[in-house]
């Protein structure tokens, strides 16, 4: 299927009348600001897109302060920092649990749209997913309670799987934490062994790589990161020259090479966020906008990739897919 549409995200529950032209103008509001807040790149056409159908056009109604951290969480606070000191009107996070974090930490007054994988309720972002209650709301992606989901696929795919390495990026500490925990209960329950490899520079996953190789893993289970989607080139092609079945979190992975992928539809959830940050411009409260969430979730399969790694998919997963590249 192409993607999530909107539709597949629910919610949960005196002077002279000469003088008055000039005195209007004089009076008229000035452009709304939007302080977007990214701990790494990401597109952020979806975004905007989202932000146009609620009816804003940067440059034209709005004005947009963007801030990344270009992979440097640390930095991330006093990115948000920055943006509270310019008084923006809105911050939106498009997608990242530790800029959503940093944001929520640098204001509580200032409205805060986030896409976050993970919780929003247990990140302390909002007191619920109806009613979140403070200066935040926004989209809950599904990324990281998906793990199970998607270990348990890739075990169907490559049923002799026993010993799999799990990819995360330790800058990332709070997730990563959550994510490990996930899958080795999802691990536990298939009988399987997980080896945690650390990466958070280009160095870092030909080393993790190297170690897969060398302990004679089955399989590579990579915990979604925006590093990591930066660098889906670098690590399809090394699991391709390696000849090891890998398991990601987004479609993006398998365009590129990439074996298999279970997810949400990432560019629809920033859409989402675009569209929450117009409604908040236009006056609604993030208290009481409830926090989105997908209703469907899209498998990917590299068919091309499958037959180079000599697996045969089954024809109860294939049929399953809703993305078939071949």
């Amino acid at each position: 299927m192409s993607g999530i549409r909107r539709s597949d995200f629910v919610i949960l529950l005196g002077g002279g009348a000469a003088a008055w032209p000039f005195a209007a103008r004089a009076q008229q509001p000035a452009m709304p600001v939007v302080g977007v807040l990214v701990s790494d790149f990401v597109d952020l056409a979806p975004f905007r897109q989202g932000l146009g159908e609620a009816g804003y056009v940067e440059g034209k109604n709005v004005a947009i302060e963007y801030r990344s951290a270009e992979g440097r969480y640390d930095r991330l606070p006093e990115l948000a920092a920055d943006l509270v000191r310019h008084q923006v009107n809105v911050i939106a996070v498009p997608a990242s649990t530790p800029a959503s974090l940093a944001a929520k930490a640098a204001t509580g007054t200032i409205p805060i749209i986030f896409g976050v994988g993970d919780d929003p309720v247990k990140l302390g972002l909002v007191a619920s997913l109806a009613r979140p209650g403070g200066n935040a709301t926004g989209i809950n992606f599904f990324i990281a309670e998906l793990a199970a989901k998607r270990l348990g696929l890739l075990h169907e795919l490559v049923p002799g799987t026993a010993r799999v390495g799990v990819l995360v990026n330790p800058t990332d500490a709070i997730r990563t934490e959550s994510n490990v925990r996930d899958v080795e209960t999802a691990a536990h329950a298939l009988g399987l062994q997980i080896h945690v490899l650390n990466a958070s520079t280009i160095g870092d996953i030909d080393a993790a790589f190297a170690i897969l190789v060398h302990e004679r893993m089955d399989a590579l289970f990579v915990i979604p990161d925006s590093f990591f989607a930066n660098r889906r080139v670098q690590l399809a092609t090394l699991a391709a020259r390696h000849a090891i079945p890998t398991a990601y979190a987004q479609r993006d992975f398998v365009a590129v090479g990439g074996l298999m992928s279970y997810g949400t539809n990432l560019a629809d959830a920033r859409r989402q966020v675009g569209i929450y940050t117009g409604r908040v411009l236009k006056g609604e409260k993030p208290a009481e906008l409830p926090v989105m969430q997908p209703t469907r979730f899209e498998l990917a399969i590299n068919l091309t990739t499958a037959k180079a790694l000599g697996l045969d998919v089954p024809p109860t997963l294939l049929a399953r897919a809703d993305a078939v590249i071949e």
